[in-house]
């Protein structure tokens, strides 16, 4: 059988692809999530895993005075988009942008009161690990938050994507298809996610499908 090739990062060649599609679904997904997360996080100290070109905290913080944000992600070249989206929103200050890995976090125990990720954990080779790091920095009482496959993908607006791309990104776009082809996104099932959570050490969860959308919601004990 062949093995499956995980890339867990954006690659550099896809990341302008990957920040212009993400930028049409700010007034949709991104919104709507941030708008939960506020509802739900009066205050204090959130961490995105997988930022990406950094939306969604920029929406969070928009929305929240009492709210700051790490995001890391693998792929340098979106952390530095993320920067400069921040500065354009204005919001900067109550940002904190870095590559880093999800599976090996530099940030002290009991750290945050919450942690979420959109999309990432389909990516991950070591999905646990990130599990387990989830835990060991959210403070006791504090929850992670873990959606994929994001619903973001349904809410792109894929012909206002198309009319930004530059000849070069149209190519890397046919690029990108291809290796989709070849190496398909893994997906897991209710059992396998339940199975990570308890090996995480996470005893209090819920999983809900939502709109081709699996939400998990995590708390620390």
């Amino acid at each position: 059988m062949r093995s499956k090739i995980i890339i867990e990062r954006i690659p550099r060649l896809f990341a302008s692809l990957y920040e212009k599609a993400t930028r049409t679904a700010i007034g949709g997904y991104y919104a709507e999530v941030a708008e939960e997360v506020v509802t739900s996080l009066r205050q204090g100290r959130l961490l995105d895993l997988g930022t990406g070109p950094g939306y969604l905290p920029i929406e969070i913080v928009k929305r929240s005075q009492s709210i700051r944000v790490d995001g890391i992600d693998l792929s340098a070249g979106l952390i530095g988009m993320a920067r400069i989206n921040a500065a354009k929103a204005g919001v900067a200050h109550r940002l904190h942008f870095e590559s880093g890995n999800a599976a090996m976090l530099r940030f002290n125990d009991d750290s945050y009161e919450m942690v979420i990720s959109t999309g990432m954990l389909h990516m991950l080779r070591e999905p646990v690990k990130v599990l387990r790091e989830c835990r060991r920095v959210l403070k006791p009482g504090g929850e992670a938050w873990i959606y994929d496959p994001a619903r973001v993908s349904s809410q792109l607006d894929i012909e206002r994507w198309k009319a930004t791309l530059s000849n070069f990104e149209r190519v890397m776009c046919l690029l990108f298809r291809l290796y989709s082809m070849v190496n398909p996104a893994r997906s897991y099932d209710r059992k396998q996610i339940t199975a990570m959570i308890i090996a995480a050490g996470f005893t209090e969860y819920r999983i809900q499908a939502e709109d081709n959308e699996i939400r998990i919601k995590l708390k620390k004990e």
